[in-house]
């Protein structure tokens, strides 16, 4: 036997068992602290699935109008100065595009090289040898009489996707698009280019304010078409659309008129998109424009409108 041994086996004679207990306490603390540290890691793979009770939406059922936690009607960024925002919550609108200008983000839910599908399934085409024009974000005071007249003057008929927001605040401009035979399209209440990502209950609200708006104005108005805003359609969103009636409608031809960067001043613009409209419509095109804040627009619709009824059967869409 050691003399450690011998000195142990002495210790326990003397002490008894409170030796025992103090040379085995240290490591048993040891091992119980690692457990407890490392048992956390065990305790939820994250396979649970987790209940989703006490969780409620804010969003307005469709057609209730506006009630505890739904956003205001209005874009708090508009230059319009529609109604205030109110404030945040999670049905609340954020990413307001004061500009309206189109900023595709969703991905195409068919094959991006079949010509009549967009994002989402919506329709990319008009499906003959047609050609709609479509005019986005209006009714705007100036610039939407201005297309008008002109529409008029060739005999073109169009169609006019409205903002909700706008249509409610010049419901004389919407009657005169549908007294006029244009096609009415529902463009959401006030262009937020994140719809798709806002909950179901949202993007119903918004959809049918819009169309109350539109109705207001033209009671028993036919609205078949619904445009996302920035074409940022999902599967999602163009069936919300569905149910209310609304086939959902993107582009097959962009001519980028919102976008002022590519020329050195509004003639050069004009000019622009001219040349892209003659060099890029095609036979069953849906052309997409603006007549909400876009002077530059109507003027070059002055200029190449006479050459487009010339080449092409152009349409409202049905």
């Amino acid at each position: 036997m050691t003399s450690g041994a011998k000195v142990a086996r002495h210790r326990v004679r003397q002490e008894g068992w409170a030796y025992v207990y103090g040379r085995v306490r240290l490591p048993f603390l040891l091992v119980a602290a690692v457990l407890t540290l490392v048992s956390p890691a065990f305790g939820d793979s994250g396979d649970t699935p987790r209940s989703n009770a006490g969780q409620t939406s804010h969003a307005a059922p469709p057609g209730t109008g506006e009630q505890a936690g739904v956003p205001h009607r209005g874009d708090p960024t508009a230059k319009d100065n529609p109604a205030p925002s109110p404030t945040a919550s999670p049905s609340a609108p954020s990413g307001a595009d004061p500009s309206g200008s189109p900023r595709p983000g969703a991905s195409p839910s068919k094959s991006p090289r079949d010509p009549m599908y967009g994002p989402g399934n919506s329709v990319r085409r008009t499906g003959d040898d047609s050609v709609a024009l479509t005019f986005d974000d209006g009714p705007d005071p100036i610039n939407t009489p201005a297309i008008l007249d002109e529409l008029k003057k060739h005999d073109v008929k169009a169609t006019f996707c409205l903002v909700g927001f706008r249509a409610e605040k010049h419901p004389e401009l919407v009657k005169r698009i549908a007294e006029e035979g244009h096609t009415l399209c529902n463009h959401s209440w006030q262009h937020l280019t994140d719809l798709a990502k806002k909950d179901e209950g949202y993007m119903r609200w918004d959809m049918v304010h819009t169309n109350e708006a539109i109705m207001a104005a033209v009671p028993g108005a036919k609205i078949p078409y619904f445009r996302a805003p920035g074409g940022n359609f999902d599967n999602k969103m163009v069936e919300i659309a569905k149910g209310y009636g609304m086939k959902s409608i993107y582009w097959d031809y962009d001519m980028r008129d919102w976008d002022h960067t590519k020329s050195p001043n509004d003639e050069a613009h004009v000019q622009r998109i001219v040349g892209a409209i003659k060099k890029d419509t095609k036979p069953g095109s849906i052309v997409l424009s603006h007549d909400n804040g876009q002077p530059t627009t109507i003027q070059a619709y002055r200029i190449c409108l006479p050459w487009l009824k010339e080449h092409f059967r152009l349409v409202a869409l049905p």
